[in-house]
């Protein structure tokens, strides 16, 4: 695989990632297979996905946990990112905690679960309205004082408070929705990640699976599906963004590539910063994701691709 670095001054990393948090949780939790999610991350690692992302909240814990399982005779081979800030309730609902305290016995806990002693890449899931980011961002520094991570990035933020952040301690990475069908991060946080050495980390970059061409109605949804309450897949907005699909599909159709393929490499061709981590608890669709970052679109195609519309509904 094509390779690229994390950040200005961060490790090689393939141009394509593995996002594993479907193997434990949010989709399709019936069918969860954790011997064949293991030999995903190793299949990953063998052809050159080397970029795995998890998180405390995945679960909670249990993703952490399954990664740290696969990596137990791997981890060199990794390049591990896990994430905190969110924390579910006794409630069942999720709620973000970026105190410093919390940050601090979070990090222990998660090399606890992944089996390691430090991770490559620690980022804040999301900002804390009731902490400034600099006490968040600080603890997260601390972390990387102590040895216990590489680097930090955030997730879901604007260009405001990375500019925060920075003034404390320097950012690796921008995690964020980025695809064909939600395109906001274009508009200034992508740009923003270039030009001060970012790396820029697009998740969901299928559409939740959406632009894979998968998914026509809710009911093509397992049971016990989040996306099912999702307002991008209710029948009218489902519908409405068909149309942004069929963009993909056709373009795919003529490369005889699967559409997958197609949305991934659209999201590469925005930089050698954006790196797509899409998720996967298959084989097949590992190997297809990853052959996304040999797919170079023409300008034309790009073009076309820019041209899609919004998607109908919101992202959560």
């Amino acid at each position: 695989m094509r390779t690229t670095t994390l950040g200005a001054d961060g490790p090689s990393v393939g141009v394509i990632g593995l996002g594993c948090m479907g193997m434990t949780w949010a989709y399709d939790r019936q069918n969860r297979d954790d011997d064949t999610s293991v030999s995903v991350i190793h299949r990953a690692l063998d052809i050159g996905v080397n970029l795995l992302d998890t998180s405390d909240v995945y679960g909670p814990f249990t993703n952490e946990e399954l990664v740290g399982r696969a990596l137990a005779e791997r981890r060199d081979e990794a390049v591990l990112a896990t994430k905190v800030g969110l924390y579910i309730d006794d409630n069942g609902t999720m709620r973000r905690n970026g105190r410093p305290e919390h940050i601090r016995a979070g990090i222990d806990a998660s090399l606890r679960r992944l089996g390691t002693d430090h991770v490559d890449l620690y980022q804040l899931h999301r900002v804390d309205p009731d902490v400034p980011i600099e006490e968040s961002w600080g603890a997260m520094a601390e972390a990387v004082a102590a040895g216990k991570v590489r680097a930090i990035g955030l997730s879901d933020v604007s260009v405001v408070e990375i500019k925060r952040a920075m003034a404390v301690h320097p950012v690796a990475s921008v995690q964020s929705e980025l695809s064909l069908w939600d395109k906001g991060a274009l508009a200034d946080v992508v740009p923003f990640c270039a030009e001060n050495g970012i790396a820029f980390l697009p998740f969901s970059p299928l559409g939740r699976g959406f632009l894979t061409g998968r998914f026509s109605s809710v009911d093509d949804l397992p049971e016990d599906d989040w996306r099912r309450g999702n307002p991008r897949f209710q029948s009218e907005a489902l519908a409405a963004n068909q149309v942004i699909t069929d963009r993909v599909k056709g373009i795919a159709e003529r490369r005889e590539v699967p559409p997958a393929q197609i949305a991934l490499a659209w999201l590469c061709a925005q930089g050698t910063h954006v790196i797509p981590i899409p998720g996967t608890k298959t084989p097949r669709y590992l190997d297809s994701n990853a052959a996304a970052g040999d797919v170079r679109l023409s300008p034309d195609e790009l073009a076309e691709l820019d041209g899609v519309p919004e998607a109908r509904g919101e992202r959560y």
